[in-house]
């Protein structure tokens, strides 16, 4: 795709589009503080060779080489044609090296999305960057800051934190840790999960597919009992920081403190890796499940997510549901409520069925 030359902190700097990212581009996110594990290259390319989605990757350079990266994914389904950097994960935007660089690769997105015929354009940023898009705020990520032992974790949490997690261990479960030998389990409680909350399932494949290129940045852990899997998670490893983009458990399993079992374990493991934060992932302010992630001590990393939108709706967007623990419906509206209500009656086995065709094309 053509390039444009933009005046970028007096040096010119080039914008360039393509449908592979430069052989520099993950050396530079590698290089930036600021800088998410989605920011490289191959979690652009997993929804491309996953779901036949198309991945762009736009790119900045000045003399002294590449300035700055944006990715971005392009859905199109029978649900609409949309882009955003970066679908089924919490985080993306422009990363560059200063924000006049950052606001040439926002502005190039925007006109990607307009040649392409996206009704819009979502750049899931931290940061609040530009005062001429709509920014959505009513996300936020809950991090918790991890003490260097479980003993110090044990203290900070309190008596009657650590007094639900002994619950479960009454039950005579066991704690599983692995990856892709695990994934039939994780994917068994995933799939009654999301039914559960009346929504569609993401396909078994991209998830054995994550496992596979990323799995040093990966693990499983699923809690069983009597081999019967009751609670599962899924976690992402981005130095010393820990991430739990899907966590799930079943609803009969919920009474016998199994979820609160399957946070203290992946918090154990986190601290046991040498993590110093833990990502509980996103929820919608002050919902349920961000009440719940607050109990545990995590604090909410506010989100602004900028967007351009073809036709501006008058209302702020909220399309994206929570992570999977926490998702309380596929989007916003009336017609979307009733299809959540009606998913959640669904038998197990034609939800499983229908959902893994149905979720790629959703706005996650």
């Amino acid at each position: 795709m053509n390039g444009a030359i933009a005046a970028v902190a007096d040096d010119p700097v080039r914008i360039s589009v393509t449908e592979s990212p430069g052989a520099d581009w993950d050396e530079f996110v590698r290089s930036r503080a600021d800088a998410s594990i989605y920011h490289r290259s191959g979690w652009s390319l997993l929804p491309r060779d996953v779901f036949r989605h198309r991945a762009y990757f736009i790119e900045a350079r000045d003399a002294q080489g590449l300035a700055g990266v944006l990715p971005v994914v392009q859905q199109r389904s029978l649900f609409g044609n949309f882009a955003t950097s970066v679908p089924f994960f919490n985080y993306g935007g422009a990363l560059a090296r200063d924000d006049a660089t950052a606001l040439a690769l926002m502005n190039r997105a925007r006109d990607l999305a307009s040649d392409i015929g996206c009704s819009y354009l979502e750049l899931r940023d931290v940061k609040l960057r530009a005062a001429d898009w709509q920014v959505r705020t009513d996300k936020a990520s809950m991090i918790l800051e991890l003490p260097s032992s479980l003993e110090a974790l044990g203290k900070a949490l309190g008596s009657k934190l650590r007094s639900q997690v002994k619950r479960a261990d009454r039950e005579a479960v066991t704690v599983r840790r692995g990856g892709a030998e695990l994934l039939d389990a994780f994917y068994d409680v995933f799939c009654r999960n999301m039914r559960d909350l009346g929504t569609p399932v993401s396909p078994r494949k991209f998830f054995a597919t994550i496992l596979e290129r990323f799995g040093a940045e990966t693990q499983l852990l699923v809690i069983e009992r009597a081999g019967t899997p009751l609670a599962a998670g899924f976690l992402v490893f981005d130095g010393g920081r820990a991430e739990i983009p899907w966590a799930s458990c079943r609803a009969d399993a919920k009474p016998l403190g199994m979820n609160m079992k399957l946070y203290w374990e992946v918090l154990s493991l986190a601290i046991e890796r040498g993590c110093t934060s833990f990502d509980f992932g996103r929820s919608t302010v002050d919902s349920g499940t961000f009440k719940f992630k607050k109990q545990w001590g995590a604090q909410p990393l506010p989100l602004h997510w900028h967007r351009w939108e073809r036709r501006p709706s008058p209302a702020p967007a909220t399309d994206a549901p929570d992570s999977a623990d926490s998702a309380g419906g596929m989007g916003r509206g009336r017609i979307m409520r009733s299809a959540t209500a009606v998913w959640q009656k669904l038998p197990l086995s034609v939800a499983n069925t229908i959902g893994p065709w149905v979720s790629p094309g959703l706005p996650w």
